[in-house]
């Protein structure tokens, strides 16, 4: 394995950083059947004693069908190279195209999840809470620019059960 485990402690990037510019993969499902997408709306901290992270995704994307139905899904970190990739798999549906044809990353499954060889980072994560964006406590700002359609976010809060970093050859 290219991998070894680590404490979500111990990781070295800033998740602003992390999550917000060089983007995530969210990832759902098992190797029969998962889809995945690319984000940059998200965080890491702590909640109730436990290391988590936090994800937003919109009903209208393929893959909040696989985390409502699933327990776990995965969010994996890469390297600058794979930008078109991430680009690629955040702007095209799981429903309209078979996103693994058109890509080159090796799907591995741990805890019921699909993540990818590839990653830099990668976070095991197990649901413990969802909610959902609710227009009236939404400031009038967020609402003008970021839901005008409507179509507000779902927050997923998942215990991070175990974290890998790419090991260094």
């Amino acid at each position: 394995m290219s991998f070894e485990e680590i404490f979500p402690k111990n990781i070295d990037e800033n998740a602003i950083k992390l999550i917000g510019l060089d983007w995530m993969l969210i990832t759902s499902g098992q190797k029969e059947e998962y889809n995945m997408m690319t984000a940059s709306w998200g965080g890491l901290g702590m909640l109730w004693h436990k290391s988590v992270c936090f994800i937003v995704v919109r009903p209208s994307r393929y893959t909040y069908e696989f985390l409502e139905k699933n327990d776990h899904f995965s969010l994996s970190f890469f390297s600058k190279e794979y930008r078109e990739t991430l680009n690629l798999l955040g702007t095209k549906s799981g429903r309209d195209i078979d996103k693994m044809k058109d890509i080159e990353l090796t799907p591995l499954e741990e805890q019921n999840t699909v993540y990818f060889e590839e990653a830099e980072i990668v976070l095991i994560c197990k649901k413990l809470y969802t909610h959902d964006f609710k227009k009236e406590d939404l400031p009038e700002f967020v609402k003008e620019k970021v839901y005008k359609n409507g179509d507000y976010h779902r927050l997923f809060i998942g215990e991070i059960m175990t974290c890998y970093k790419r090991k260094n050859d």
